[in-house]
């Protein structure tokens, strides 16, 4: 499968939890950090959710 960087842009406080918790499942948790990780539809679900807070590549 390919890869995507997703970098957080937007910071976690007053989002609900369950977007929080979205961004820890992804690997991130602090501004500007970056986690490569392989497209499956799982994590392209994850991204779509939390689509205001990062950026993909």
């Amino acid at each position: 499968m390919a890869k995507i960087v997703i970098t957080q842009v937007r910071g976690t406080i007053d989002r609900p939890f369950d977007q929080k918790r979205t961004l820890v499942a992804l690997g991130l948790g602090k501004l500007h950090s970056k986690v490569e990780v392989e497209a499956t539809p799982q994590i392209l679900g994850m991204v779509k959710k939390v689509n205001h807070l990062v950026a993909v590549k």
